[in-house]
């Protein structure tokens, strides 16, 4: 598992669809993940420190376990299958521990709220993890940046993930490196 902070919510210019890029917090390693556009609104609200008159779906299953005793620990991107990221929510009551299924989009923007770490599995950034190449600032998409552990990923399966290879080599993302001075 990788600790992975939030880059970014950016829009798709060929779609406009909203993609949250995580970026992994040890190394130039991203993960672009898809998500609704309400989804991308909580999660922006909260990273902006943006006050709302009421609360927002996040913000009332954060209440919710918080006045059932008990926390959230942290969240992981923890499956990528048939173009599709899973997620689970760790949440901690009466010294149990807890693991509760989720959409990667719901998980991140609880975790943001709880402040808690964002974890994906190494199989995930296997599978959809993008490195930046140091000297033109493009994404480098290699089989091997796709490659799935213990094997290479079927043809079908590349060809599932072609939409995110496509994405990926038409974004712009000189301003990553502007950001990291």
């Amino acid at each position: 598992m990788q600790e992975m902070l939030i880059d970014s919510i950016r829009v798709s210019l060929t779609n406009y669809q909203r993609v949250v890029i995580l970026k992994e917090k040890a190394a130039d390693r991203y993960l672009p993940i898809w998500i609704g556009p309400a989804e991308a609104d909580s999660i922006a609200v909260k990273l902006q420190d943006v006050v709302v008159p009421r609360p927002l779906a996040h913000d009332l299953l954060k209440s919710v376990i918080t006045t059932l005793g008990g926390s959230v620990t942290h969240i992981i991107v923890s499956d990528l299958l048939d173009d599709t990221f899973y997620a689970k929510i760790a949440i901690r009551v009466d010294g149990m521990s807890y693991e509760v299924d989720s959409r990667p989009s719901d998980a991140i923007a609880l975790a943001v709220r709880a402040k808690v770490p964002i974890y994906a599995e190494e199989s995930v950034l296997e599978k959809a993890g993008v490195a930046l190449d140091k000297e033109t600032g493009k994404p480098v998409v290699s089989e091997g940046s796709l490659q799935r552990a213990g094997g290479k990923m079927s043809e079908d399966e590349m060809k599932r993930l072609s939409a995110f290879k496509d994405f990926i080599g038409n974004m712009d993302l000189e301003d990553f490196e502007k950001r990291q001075s």
